[in-house]
Formats: structure tokens, C-alpha cells, sequence
């Protein structure tokens, strides 16, 4: 009678499909979790509606001015008077673009003093938040 071994030696082989499929899993993981993290630093205010192109800068100075007239910078609280020493540390340089995120409800006038304050501070160029239809 002839006795077999009673482990046979098998080769062992990668599969590759399962690890495509990890690979793939990983990079839909990693591309949404980093569109997660963009953030314009700004408070939830109500944005007029409109149309504009996407904005595509790394990261704006935002001036959020909410409905009961309360300016923030970065989510800074400032007041009118203190807007201009707050913001010209921030601008990096003349030409960097400033995002004004005014609620619907905020009083126009506000808004202009605190765009003029802004460009005491050295900012040229204003990019305004809108909410898309």
C-alpha cells in the first residue's frame, strides 16, 4: 500500500485582481476625504444667488460679514475700526485675491466700508461669494 504525504506542497501565487481592488477602494478614499478638508474659512451666511465661475486659488483671505452687521477674517471677529490691522498681515501680497462673504441680509453699507477698510489694508482685488442656482 503506498502512503501519501498528508500535506501536499501547493506553489504559492499573488492574485492581483483583490489588490487592484484595494488600491482602487484606497484612492476613492483619499480623493474624497481630501475634497472634505477644502475649506474657505468663512462662517454659514445666506449668499445671494447667481452665476460665476469656480474659484481656484489655494487658500483666500475671506472677510464674512453676516446678517447683523458682524465682520469676521478667517473666522476672526473684528470690528470696522480694526479690520485694516487684521487684514494687512494676512495679504501675502497686493495682488492676492480678498473673498467678500456678505449675507443677503447684510446692510449694503457695511459691506462698502468694509471692502474700503480692506483696501486700506493693501488689497486690490475683491472676488464676491455667491450661492449657485
Amino acid at each position: 500500500m503506498k502512503l501519501r504525504k498528508s500535506r501536499t506542497h501547493r506553489k504559492g501565487r499573488i492574485e492581483i485582481i483583490p489588490m487592484i481592488d484595494v488600491m482602487f477602494f484606497l484612492l476613492v478614499t483619499f480623493m474624497l476625504s481630501s475634497l472634505s478638508m477644502q475649506n474657505l474659512d468663512s462662517l454659514q451666511v445666506n449668499l445671494p444667488k447667481g452665476e460665476a465661475e469656480k474659484l481656484s486659488i489655494d487658500a483666500p483671505v475671506t472677510i464674512t460679514l453676516t446678517g447683523d452687521s458682524k465682520i469676521f477674517i478667517n473666522r476672526i471677529p473684528v470690528t470696522l475700526e480694526t479690520l485694516a490691522d487684521t487684514l494687512r498681515p494676512l495679504l501675502k501680497t497686493s495682488q492676492q485675491n480678498v473673498v467678500v462673504s456678505a449675507d443677503n441680509e447684510a446692510p449694503q453699507g457695511i459691506v462698502v466700508q468694509a471692502m474700503l477698510q480692506a483696501r486700506a489694508a493693501g488689497a486690490q482685488h475683491f472676488l464676491i461669494a455667491i450661492k449657485h442656482k
